[in-house]
């Protein structure tokens, strides 16, 4: 089957949209995931109970339901912004509460006597996290984060429901001008299947990385 110039630039265009979102959100959701850690274990009990409720309502709550929450009916409440943008919010802060609990794991696996060795040098609250218990957070849960952001790329699907032209919106389009749903949605799938592939690669690419600096 001969697929036209304009119908494969639109499936191109589609792609392009899914890996940016992707990119932008992971970026946003490994970030903001590091600050919510952080906010978890500090000593301040405020800080402690946002973060917890941060978490938890974010991953109880399913992520097409906060996709067209943000979409439909923040404009309502007069908080209106472009469709991408929307969802790369949605999808950072969403994820932020998987990296988080990946990270708050990772912080356990931190000796005791290093903390305490921190602590002994005189380093502050905020030093001791941003110079031994984060970085070597990261390090222990490389693996974890990955499959945070493999879900995360496989999450962007989602966005066609709301109007997004994403990958699986253009094949959907598509679609109904060749009525050949095996061959465009098993296309779909292998690359979405190559995405999450280039995903563990480097995240096990980075996880050797970090062991060796260990």
């Amino acid at each position: 089957m001969i697929i036209s110039p304009e119908n494969l630039q639109l499936l191109l265009d589609g792609l392009g949209t899914t890996i940016l979102i992707a990119i932008i959100a992971g970026i946003g959701a490994i970030l903001v995931g590091t600050v919510v850690t952080t906010a978890r274990v500090s000593p301040i009990p405020i800080l402690r109970g946002a973060a917890f409720a941060y978490v938890q309502f974010f991953i109880n709550v399913p992520l097409l339901a906060l996709l067209i929450l943000a979409v439909f009916a923040l404009p309502a409440a007069g908080l209106i912004l472009p469709l991408v943008p929307t969802v790369i919010i949605v999808l950072t802060v969403y994820e932020a509460a998987y990296v988080s609990e990946a990270l708050r794991s990772g912080v356990n696996t931190v000796a005791k006597g290093e903390i305490e060795a921190a602590r002994a040098l005189g380093l502050s609250l905020v030093q001791s996290l941003r110079y031994v218990i984060v970085p070597q957070s990261f390090r222990a849960v490389v693996q974890p984060i990955g499959n945070v952001m493999i879900a995360l790329a496989m999450n962007t699907a989602l966005a066609a429901v709301v109007g997004v032209l994403e990958l699986t919106s253009r094949v959907n389009s598509v679609n109904l001008v060749y009525a050949q749903p095996i061959f465009f949605y098993t296309s779909a799938g292998l690359v979405y299947m190559a995405i999450a592939l280039a995903i563990g690669i480097s995240t096990g690419w980075v996880e050797r990385k970090v062991a060796i600096v260990r």
